[in-house]
């Protein structure tokens, strides 16, 4: 399992930490996929084009999602609409399978496949890394290769009961930004980063704040959760306009974060992906933080 570089993000100024990022990971993979009943396969699920990658199967793979963007996945065609199902470019390819999960949408055109007698197949979606399990279970089902999702499944939970910890235990709070449409969430219990956070031996402000998922944060509880550091997805950074603009969101300057700069990117498609690059992004997530808590 290789090490990805955590790279910085901006220089930092004095007194500051110099912002981490996190914008790949190795992929875990077995070596021989077997075979599969399935020989055309669409996958909309959300890390499920991944997985078949990483179960040997890439082959029978032809047609992705737009959120699915790993290097390896980028000569297969994207057949959705920003994220929308599109049905036409999906019968246009003749797939014998299509996978999808309760994101995937609209219903309209998951009804039109149906009709055009389409296999569909819904796929558990994974918030946490025992849910890792449940994903590839199914997914190794849907295409014929239960035995060799089993294979895929051991070696990642091998992988992650080895990974190293933080030494420096932090307060961390996960912020989902869209600053386009001026959405600014605060991740809770179940948000899917707070079983990340836990994995690097942190602690979840959010989730010690909120049992739901994600919530409007206002500046008065971002200031007294007070994180020692802020993690975001990369281009929720971006449509803020980088750090300077985090910090300018109300009571983000106020955080201990942002006094010192300590924030956390990670590339959108790979922080709550679940899959097999989970355990090299804990690896480097728990480095990152050391680096920033030093």
């Amino acid at each position: 399992m290789a090490l990805a570089t955590a790279l910085s993000l901006t220089a930092c100024s004095s007194g500051e930490v110099a912002v981490q990022e996190i914008k790949s990971a190795a992929a875990i993979s077995i070596e021989d996929g077997g075979t599969s009943s399935a020989t055309r396969v669409i996958a909309l699920a959300n890390g499920s084009a991944e997985i078949l990658v990483s179960l040997g199967l890439k082959p029978i793979l032809i047609g992705r999602d737009i959120a699915s963007t790993e290097e390896v996945l980028l000569d297969i065609p994207i057949v959705t609409s920003g994220h929308q199902v599109v049905a036409e470019n999906i019968l246009n390819l003749n797939p014998d399978l299509v996978l999808i999960d309760d994101a995937t949408g609209p219903l309209a055109a998951i009804k039109t496949l149906r009709e055009n007698g389409i296999k569909i197949v819904q796929v558990r979606q994974a918030w946490t890394l025992s849910d890792i399990n449940l994903k590839i279970a199914d997914i190794a089902g849907a295409v014929g290769a239960i035995p060799s999702g089993a294979a895929l499944s051991e070696k990642i939970n091998q992988s992650l009961s080895e990974v190293k910890k933080a030494d420096r235990k932090a307060r961390i709070a996960f912020l989902y930004l869209r600053g386009g449409n001026s959405i600014y969430l605060l991740g809770g219990k179940g948000s899917g980063a707070d079983s990340l956070i836990t994995a690097i031996n942190s602690v979840d402000a959010g989730a010690e704040f909120s049992k739901d998922p994600f919530t409007p944060v206002s500046a008065e509880v971002l200031a007294e959760l007070n994180p020692d550091v802020i993690l975001v997805m990369s281009k929720g950074l971006a449509s803020v306009g980088g750090v300077a603009g985090l910090k300018a969101l109300p009571g983000v300057a106020q955080t201990t974060a942002g006094k010192k700069g300590r924030i956390l990117a990670v590339d959108d498609s790979l922080l709550l992906s679940f899959g097999p690059r989970t355990p090299d992004l804990i690896l480097q997530m728990a480095a990152s933080v050391d680096e920033l808590m030093k």
